[in-house]
């Protein structure tokens, strides 16, 4: 089960107050043993798209292209400095072999307790999931769209084409 939390700006938190956030979450952890924390990038990293252009700077003879490539290279900077922060908080709960009113129970109780604590928490749907997931693999931004089974869809065309 995988909780998404709100990140809390500790930027802008007094020193008690950051104290009082930790405190909390030690609560959360008490309450909640077998939970995980998990922080992930919540949009693309443009690392790799950055490095490309600047190699392709390097190469590039004509000056009007390496304007643009140097146009582009500030576009993705300014692109990647308002999302440093950008940050997704997920705790997750590993549970098997419960029917589905125990776990109808476990996340009940998980939910109340993170919220109990103070911290803004919604259970995560496939649909987030997969756009987390997607991602973090760097797949595609799209993650909703991703298959439930990687290569599923090749599976059924080969299947619809033996018929």
């Amino acid at each position: 089960m995988f909780f998404l939390v709100s990140p809390t700006n500790i930027s802008v938190l007094s020193p008690a107050n950051i104290e009082n956030k930790i405190r909390h979450l030690m609560m959360v952890l008490s309450a909640v043993p077998d939970i995980e924390i998990v922080c992930t990038d919540s949009s693309e990293c443009f690392d790799s798209n950055k490095a490309y252009l600047h190699d392709r700077f390097d190469d590039e003879k004509n000056p009007n292209v390496r304007r643009l490539i140097e146009r582009d290279i500030e576009s993705l900077d300014s692109m990647g400095t308002e999302m440093a922060a950008a940050r997704q908080f997920m705790f997750v709960i590993r549970k098997q072999n419960q029917n589905e009113k125990q776990m109808f129970d476990i996340t009940n109780s998980v939910t109340k307790a993170i919220s109990d604590q103070g911290f803004e928490v919604t259970r995560m749907r496939r649909e987030d999931i997969k756009r987390i997931l997607a991602i973090y693999f760097e797949a595609t931004v799209f993650g909703e769209h991703m298959p439930d089974v990687d290569g599923e869809q090749f599976l059924n065309k080969t299947i619809r084409n033996a018929l």
